[in-house]
């Protein structure tokens, strides 16, 4: 995560809003772009990666204006438009357009439940070729380069140095799965930071913070 979404850390945008009961949706339009964006994810190397990627590089003040379920809508109309699914003119005809109602096809219905009530696994069996993989108690430090393209490394974490607490074994590795290069599966664990080490001394005395992090994120610490 990186650029005007990583907003670990970054002070002045108030209080998290915080709705008691509130639904899954406020809207039917909610749950449409929910399900749009999981029968998006039918194309041949389409990812998580890859739809997270599309969120992060929509312009910052529209990330920034917009509710979540808009920011899905945003990312999928980039991601529609790069693969050449629909095109700027097709989008600016249809804006305020009523959208014909058609009745659901229910073999169509019944085949959708199926496939998404099945997990998509992204651990993958196998260590051959990969690096020897830190063990629990290992002190390490993360990196601090700031790629350009899609990291699951926040920058409020970069050059921190923290403790493995768990290893998760070997997972698709998202820094090269959401920018188009692969799988690419590595180690991966739970290193917890002091929160002090994180966020200097405005942090909560005591209070640590836990990532999952691959093993390209880290290295020994001195």
């Amino acid at each position: 995560m990186t650029r005007v979404h990583d907003l670990g850390g970054v002070q002045g945008f108030g209080r998290v809003p915080w709705e008691p009961d509130e639904p899954n949706f406020h809207g039917d339009w909610e749950r449409r772009v929910l399900g749009m964006n999981l029968v998006a994810k039918a194309p041949e190397g389409w990812n998580i990666d890859k739809g997270r990627h599309a969120r992060e590089r929509l312009h910052p003040v529209t990330y920034l204006a917009s509710s979540y379920f808009e920011r899905w809508l945003e990312g999928l109309v980039l991601r529609s438009v790069e693969a050449g699914w629909i095109d700027e003119a097709e989008i600016a005809a249809r804006i305020g357009a009523p959208s014909p109602e058609a009745p659901p096809d229910p073999a169509r219905v019944d085949a959708m439940v199926e496939r998404f009530s099945t997990r998509v696994p992204y651990d993958r069996p196998g260590t051959e070729g990969l690096p020897t993989p830190f063990a629990v108690g290992d002190r390490v430090r993360t990196g601090t380069a700031d790629p350009t393209g899609h990291t699951r490394l926040p920058a409020y974490a970069r050059g921190r140095t923290g403790e493995v607490v768990m290893r998760h074994g070997v997972h698709v590795f998202p820094d090269v799965s959401g920018n188009g290069g692969g799988e690419a599966p590595t180690h991966l664990y739970a290193v917890r930071f002091d929160a002090a080490e994180l966020f200097g001394d405005e942090a909560e005395p005591g209070a640590s913070v836990t990532l999952d992090l691959w093993h390209p994120h880290l290295e020994p610490a001195s």
